[in-house]
């Protein structure tokens, strides 16, 4: 009897010491204890970042033993993601913010074989896709960049939309002398220089890359003659010396631009459509609009800029690669992506979605116009960014002239390739 009890006893234990082992192997599911996933987004919109959040949360109801740690840096994204691959420490979850492969690409995982990536439309899938077909990011909206304008504004003057540059100068000439300087045609802000930037890198593409006889592989090996840069500063600072762009510019910041486009008081930006929603905070009914980037040489037509926006990267050293697939998977989900696309007013990165918000219509209209990569991702160096945007004030401070300008970019390229 004492034999039996003391089996039955070694049994039981037996039994419970196995029970603990498979339990702490599966502590997501036995123990109760929640997986942890770490997700960082570089966006400073609060409309995307409230709708990723929102999105977050219904996964979570949806999957209690998962709990995912949603950050937003701000503007030390950038910064810290550098420390971050300098440590081999990423976020589970990351956004590439443009630089999938060029710059994030060696940390990521490869999502080929998730099954949205099958539907992602015909023309972001190539940007964020190597030769070898690795797929490197979940893109949450497709970057289609033109420049921003106030349909208002055009219609008051009897303004068409310009289809190439010497319009588009002719338009904001009109502007300046039918609004008797009421009108603003163009709004840049030093103190928040990456608006220079993007004058640079958006007229670049029309200029050296968009026609037929471009200077693509000039620029990919070498031997490009930055004298054929000069028209950008050129342009940019007769801009300036003809009241084009706002006076005050080297004083200027950004947060100002919404209230100028709510008052009828600003034509024309370049950037993407985010500061939509505040100038609907100040005039409700504002009409804006986005129009491909004008043409500059004869023949050439117009054409968008764009690529990757915000995206999802899977690490590829994460330790809950199921879990953060799953959310991938939950955010990929179509009424997911329109609200992130719609809230960022941008075209949605999958073929079965139309989004766009009030800007779809216009999406809809050019939806045959070419859409070119940015130009500074595909053909400048890490770190010429700052440059471009430095040169661009120093060159309305009167500091440096438009030859100037192209001599220090072809300089700063140079060191910066010995890199």
């Amino acid at each position: 009897m004492k034999k039996r009890l003391i089996i039955t006893m070694i049994l039981l234990l037996s039994f419970g010491l196995f029970g603990c082992s498979s339990g702490g192997s599966e502590k997501s599911n036995a123990s109760g204890d929640k997986v942890k996933l770490t997700v960082m987004s570089s966006t400073a919109d609060q409309g995307m970042k409230t709708a990723l959040t929102e999105v977050v949360k219904a996964f979570e109801k949806e999957n209690p033993s998962i709990k995912v740690d949603l950050q937003f840096p701000g503007s030390n994204y950038e910064n810290i993601l550098k420390m971050k691959m300098a440590s081999n420490d990423l976020p589970d979850l990351f956004d590439t913010h443009g630089w999938a492969i060029k710059r994030y690409g060696n940390y990521l995982a490869d999502l080929s074989g998730e099954k949205w990536a099958a539907n992602l439309s015909d023309t972001i899938k190539p940007v964020i896709t190597d030769d070898k077909g690795k797929l490197y990011v979940l893109p949450l909206n497709e970057a289609k960049e033109g420049v921003l304008y106030n349909v208002e504004v055009l219609e008051k003057y009897n303004i068409e939309v310009p289809k190439t540059f010497d319009e588009l100068v002719a338009a904001s000439e009109k502007l300046v002398k039918e609004s008797k300087g009421e009108v603003t045609p163009f709004y840049f802000a030093a103190l928040d220089s990456w608006t220079i930037g993007q004058y640079f890198d958006y007229f670049a593409n029309p200029l050296l890359i968009s026609p037929q006889n471009n200077q693509a592989e000039a620029l990919t090996n070498g031997s490009f003659d930055w004298s054929k840069w000069t028209f950008l500063p050129e342009n940019f600072k007769k801009f300036y010396d003809k009241k084009l762009i706002n006076k005050d510019m080297l004083t200027a910041k950004y947060v100002d631009e919404a209230r100028l486009f709510a008052e009828n008081k600003l034509a024309f930006a370049l950037h993407a459509p985010a500061s939509i929603a505040d100038v609907k905070k100040i005039n409700p009914n504002a009409k804006m609009g986005v129009f491909p980037i004008p043409s500059i040489e004869a023949g050439d037509t117009p054409t968008f800029v764009g690529g990757e926006r915000f995206t999802l990267g899977l690490w590829k050293d994460t330790k809950h690669a199921k879990e953060a697939k799953q959310l991938l998977e939950f955010v990929s989900k179509p009424e997911n992506i329109k609200k992130i696309s719609d809230t960022t007013l941008a075209p949605a990165p999958f073929k079965d979605v139309t989004a766009g918000g009030e800007f779809a219509p216009f999406y809809d209209q050019y939806k045959e116009e070419r859409v070119l990569p940015y130009f500074d991702r595909v053909f400048l160096p890490n770190g010429m960014w700052d440059v471009m945007c430095t040169l661009g004030q120093e060159l309305i401070a009167g500091n440096i002239t438009p030859e100037e300008y192209s001599n220090k970019m072809k300089a700063e390229v140079e060191r910066l390739n010995k890199k």
